[in-house]
């Protein structure tokens, strides 16, 4: 569109002199909006504030840039938008969130309010790990599986390390936004809180030869994921543990590839600042920080989905975090016993030791089906964690298939 101020007339001075005079006030309405809220003690759980339900101090909100914590009143204050436009809460410790713990930052400049209702943390709980579901109505009899398991363990809490839906990498709006969906649906009806992370399915679009999506979609790459799941990484509390959600899949034109990018990093940093360095951190991604699963499948150069790709001119692997270190140095200092990890479609364990700490870094099995790889079998299933004062026992791994054998 042409610049109005091409077409006007030069002789119309009154004009140009009140636009001069209107311009500090326009620019003061495109001014960045401060984003504020509050977060409070929800006694009934019904959703709205009520009278006598009082602000929570010391909460931890973020808007996947900055992290602040709550006043006395339990109100705070992002200084405008920043990161993807999503705010969210880190659930404290002895409590639930009443709805989702996230808010879009919207438009209209009212305030947000996130109610927190009281709810019990018990030092010793157990979780399940489960990832690669790529839900879609062909595999949805997997996923039903998967919530008969978890309704059977009863866990506190589920993660589900990406790769929910079937695809929406190289297919276009209609079919990706049916998976996700479905997805939603499903997982709406755990009886456990469930947590999630993209993986690369989930990144809408970006193989554009074959998606036909135009980088203008609003709904583009990450987009899709945030419309639908809210933040794509994250932090929250339960049992005296701080669990960190990773987005681990970076896009660089048509192709995903393992990395954090360096927003993420300073907001982990950010975020890391304000956990206690004897708390256990737990972090949940896709694409894992190491493995070995290239070993046993080979090298791959073919499309889709090679085992190198070049980045910024560097080679790199595509299939683990490239950056891992960058990641890892953030979390030095702390008390890290296990990072969580998908992708890969099989249980995998690796214990790293440096500087006397000892890390597990351990991949779930994927839900959609069991895997062969290089001669070998992996069936398909989860894993079971449970936590007893901040330690994290080695986990069961439980089929997904009743005829499968189930392993320590």
């Amino acid at each position: 569109m042409p610049d109005a101020r091409c077409l006007m007339p030069v002789a119309n001075w009154s004009l140009i002199a009140s636009l001069a005079l209107a311009a500090p006030a326009a620019a003061q309405e495109l001014a960045p909006r401060p984003v504020r809220g509050v977060v409070y003690l929800d006694r009934n759980g019904d959703g709205q504030r009520q009278p006598g339900e009082p602000g929570l101090p010391g909460v931890v909100v973020s808007d996947q840039q900055d992290v602040v914590t709550t006043a006395g009143d339990g109100t705070f204050q992002f200084q405008g938008p920043g990161g993807h436009g999503i705010v969210f809460v880190s659930v404290p410790d002895r409590y639930r969130s009443v709805g989702p713990f996230w808010r879009s930052e919207g438009s209209t400049g009212a305030d947000l309010e996130f109610g927190l209702a009281t709810a019990q943390s018990p030092g010793d709980f157990t979780f399940v790990h489960a990832s690669d579901t790529h839900l879609s109505p062909a595999s949805l009899a997997r996923t039903q599986r998967l919530r008969a398991l978890v309704d059977s363990v009863h866990p506190a809490l589920v993660l589900i390390t990406g790769d929910l839906v079937r695809d929406a990498l190289r297919v276009g709006e209609t079919e990706a936004t049916s998976y996700y969906e479905l997805v939603r649906e499903n997982l709406s009806r755990f009886s456990a809180p469930v947590w999630t992370v993209p993986g690369n399915h989930e990144i809408f679009g970006i193989e554009r030869h074959r998606s036909l999506v135009s980088p203008s979609h609003p709904l583009y790459g990450k987009e899709m994921y945030r419309h639908y799941f809210g933040p794509d990484y994250y932090s929250f509390n339960y049992g005296g543990v701080h669990f960190i959600g990773l987005n681990t899949v970076d896009v660089d034109d048509l192709w995903y590839y393992g990395h954090v990018d360096s927003l993420q990093l300073a907001w982990l940093e950010r975020d890391l600042a304000l956990v206690p360095p004897n708390k256990p951190v737990i972090t949940f991604d896709h694409i894992p920080f190491f493995s070995t699963s290239e070993q046993w499948s080979g090298y791959r150069d073919d499309p889709p989905a090679p085992t190198l790709i070049r980045v910024q001119g560097k080679t790199t692997f595509r299939h683990t975090v490239s950056n891992a270190a960058e990641v890892l140095a953030l979390l030095r200092g702390h008390r890290y016993p296990i990072a969580l990890g998908g992708h890969m479609h099989f249980r995998e364990s690796l214990r790293y030791q440096a500087s006397g700490l000892t890390t597990r870094f351990e991949q779930a099995a994927a839900v959609v089906e069991p895997t062969q790889e290089g001669g070998m079998v992996f069936p398909s299933g989860i894993t079971l964690y449970r936590v007893h004062d901040g330690e994290v026992d080695a986990g069961r791994f439980i089929a997904l298939d009743p005829d499968s054998a189930s392993a320590r």
